[in-house]
């Protein structure tokens, strides 16, 4: 069964700022209540290729893996990839102009889990939206309040 978690928010600020904050590894612990520690593995500044090492909590659990950037467009798409952790998965962030002069964020995971996370991907699915949802509105409170 293939995890395919996409959520969406609108921010009311402009969208190159929201991008620029969201893509910054260095801010996921701001923004991110499960993740707990960000390590650079390559040289900064952030491009393709660059490697960043995180800790999390996920359901009880401290999981470790490292994320390579696939793709990036500033202020438009931001695309991570890790085979680590509890399965192989994607993330990306992507940002348009929202009609009220803000930003719509969308951020989507997506993997194949396999072995014991394969069995309880339904719950894992519930989770990682419940979480990803209440990430994206800590992140538009951050910026709102700015």
């Amino acid at each position: 069964m293939e995890i395919d978690v996409q959520t969406e928010i609108e921010i009311e600020h402009p969208r190159l700022e929201v991008a620029a904050f969201a893509a910054n590894p260095d801010n996921a612990t701001i923004w991110y209540r499960n993740i707990k520690r960000v390590d650079w593995k390559s040289a900064k500044p952030l491009q393709v290729g660059s490697r960043i090492a995180f800790e999390a909590q996920f359901l009880g659990r401290t999981i470790a893996y490292t994320y390579e950037v696939k793709d990036m467009i500033a202020g438009e798409r931001f695309v991570m990839a890790t085979s680590e952790g509890p399965f192989p998965m994607e993330t990306t962030y992507s940002w348009a102009d929202s009609p009220r002069n803000g930003t719509k964020m969308s951020l989507r995971n997506r993997g194949i889990p396999s072995g014991f996370s394969k069995v309880a991907a339904p719950v894992m699915k519930s989770a990682m939206r419940r979480a990803n949802q209440q990430d994206l509105i800590r992140l538009k409170e951050l910026l709102e309040a700015l």
